[in-house]
């Protein structure tokens, strides 16, 4: 924990030197999720390849984000559980492994770790529907809680979002 007991030195070192951070030029998939009541927002971009398997893995993977030590932290985190991985193993990458990796987060900022685990799912989805790919089940589900939560804020503060 820090001095103030608020995070793990895990977060602070994510924090300040975040993994895998910055803009990706052409990628492969990006996921785009934020929270209106906490203003955080993450960009996650990923690129894929074959392996010698001939499977599809997350050859390289990079985020922005706008938020606290916790967003930043958990994007930096969830870049580093993803990469290299197969779609279908890093679309298993929950929060409670974001944490984990993390040592702790403090009660209030655990919605940062599922706001990373969406950008992921976001980024896939988006990578599959380009290249006109069945998406999976579970991965449907997920974009259309993501889009419905999206809509539901677009619709509640349009008058601020124009």
């Amino acid at each position: 924990m820090d001095k103030f007991g608020l995070y793990t030195k895990k977060v602070i070192e994510h924090f300040k030197n975040p993994h895998n951070y910055g803009k990706m030029k052409n990628p492969d998939g990006i996921g785009k999720v934020g929270n209106i009541y906490c203003g955080d927002v993450m960009h996650l971009y990923i690129k894929i390849a074959k392996n010698k398997k001939n499977q599809e893995v997350i050859k390289d993977i990079s985020f922005e984000t706008f938020g606290c030590a916790a967003a930043i932290s958990t994007s930096s985190v969830v870049t580093d559980l993803a990469k290299g991985k197969t779609i279908d193993s890093a679309l298993k990458i929950n929060n409670r492994d974001v944490v984990k990796k993390l040592g702790s987060l403090p009660s209030i900022k655990i919605h940062c770790s599922l706001l990373a685990v969406d950008a992921l799912s976001e980024a896939v989805y988006d990578y599959l529907s380009k290249d006109k790919r069945e998406i999976p089940k579970e991965l449907l589900k997920r974009h259309e809680r993501i889009s419905k939560n999206r809509d539901e804020i677009e619709k509640r503060y349009a008058k601020w979002i124009k």
